[in-house]
């Protein structure tokens, strides 16, 4: 079995290859990347000769799709969406199985800040979708969409609970990565940077579908806003958290709830801080003339805040999920709650974001390599992480000292 991963010398990427690389009976773990200094650092860090690195310009369609064709599945651990949508494309072409962990449900890529995505000449961005999706059933290709924390863990979660109820009416998943509270007050906005802080301000900026009501309806991001306290796992922390776009999929697979929404958490004071810069205009994309010069706001924050929420060192972070699930079972009310307290893995340097997110990548391409994922095209997790194979998925979470805490009323 040979695993191939993109963006492979980034902090999730590498988490991939990292984790892929424990398993003996993967034979090659393929990481790519455009420098060759910084794979050659991942492989060292990882410290197995099975992992192998492949120098890459995500330009180069002949040279992507030749080396696909040499790997059993491909993990997409790319920053954004014109790099992640282009590495999906040329998978599904080249007939290669693959796993993506982009927020985005590829069959209706949503038109808000499409961060570069191109789509091909004479189709829109519903046609890409749907053409995505058909070519990877023609070339027998399953492609494992939003795959990782959020989407990922919090999907598969969400879709069991749905599973163990006759009729689900209402589904609010929260989840985020902040950083450990000793930690917090050291950086603006209480937050530290996991992963592409770029892609975390669209989340915060577009809008999104959630479904009130029974009825799919636009709103703006970081609304809609809890309060709450979490308790389990020896904890006891009050968090807040504001609908994001980072479960999209429900929309189109389980439109039968009454309520959907998908929420990050953050410690208190985030919100509040994100809204003074909404407000003054700092995360607008629109150029801005200045003394005679055009610059983009975000662009400009993004360089003056990017290090002041980088970790220092010593720093470590947390992962929060606590997902509410209702409807009704054997004629009775019931409700399905699932928690999550995940932290840093000090020892070998791993973030908990690394851990909650590259982890369950890198589970599924195993499931995904010995067969026990069927579905074909574009598939959500809470599509394809059921039953059985639910069960070895949670088994394997628990392996990694994941463990999620499901609570029956």
């Amino acid at each position: 079995m040979k695993a191939l991963v993109f963006g492979g010398s980034g902090k999730i990427g590498s988490a991939v290859a990292w984790d892929l690389a424990k398993d003996k009976d993967i034979d090659a773990i393929g990481i790519t990347g455009r420098r060759k200094n910084a794979l050659e650092e991942t492989k060292r860090w990882i410290g197995s000769d099975r992992v192998i690195p492949h120098v890459l310009d995500v330009n180069d369609k002949k040279a992507a799709i030749e080396l696909m064709k040499q790997y059993d599945v491909g993990c997409v651990a790319m920053p954004d969406r014109r790099t992640s949508y282009r590495m999906v494309h040329f998978a599904i072409e080249a007939g290669l199985n693959c796993v993506d962990m982009l927020e985005e449900y590829h069959r209706r890529p949503d038109a808000y800040e499409i961060e570069g995505l191109e789509v091909p000449e004479g189709m829109t961005l519903d046609e890409y979708g749907d053409w995505l999706h058909e070519t990877a059933i023609k070339n027998g290709v399953t492609f494992v969409d939003g795959m990782g924390f959020a989407p990922g863990l919090s999907n598969v979660t969400v879709g069991e609970a749905i599973r163990m109820m006759d009729k689900a009416d209402s589904a609010i998943a929260r989840v985020g990565g902040i950083p450990a509270k000793e930690y917090a007050q050291k950086h603006p906005l209480r937050y530290m940077i996991t992963w592409a802080f770029e892609h975390v301000l669209r989340e915060y900026m577009i809008e999104l579908k959630v479904i009130k009501d029974g009825k799919v309806v636009d709103v703006p991001a970081i609304g809609d806003r809890e309060t709450f306290q979490f308790t389990k796992f020896g904890q006891d922390e009050q968090l807040q958290c504001a609908v994001t776009p980072g479960m999209p999929s429900f929309i189109f697979s389980r439109p039968q709830l009454k309520e959907f929404a998908e929420k990050t958490v953050r410690w208190p004071g985030h919100w509040p801080g994100v809204d003074a810069l909404k407000e003054c205009g700092l995360l607008d994309i629109e150029p801005h003339e200045f003394k005679g010069n055009k610059i983009v706001p975000r662009e400009f924050l993004l360089s003056l805040i990017t290090p002041k929420l980088q970790p220092l060192e010593g720093e470590t972070d947390v992962c929060v999920m606590y997902n509410t699930t209702t409807g009704t079972a054997n004629g009775k009310n019931v409700k399905i709650e699932h928690f999550m307290w995940d932290e840093a893995d000090k020892e070998n340097g791993i973030s908990s974001m690394m851990r909650v997110t590259g982890y369950p990548v890198a589970i599924t391409a195993k499931l995904l390599m010995e067969g026990l994922i069927t579905e074909k095209g574009i598939v959500p997790p809470e599509d394809c992480i059921k039953g059985k194979v639910y069960d070895r998925f949670m088994e394997e979470l628990k392996k990694r000292n994941i463990n999620i805490l499901e609570v029956r009323e």
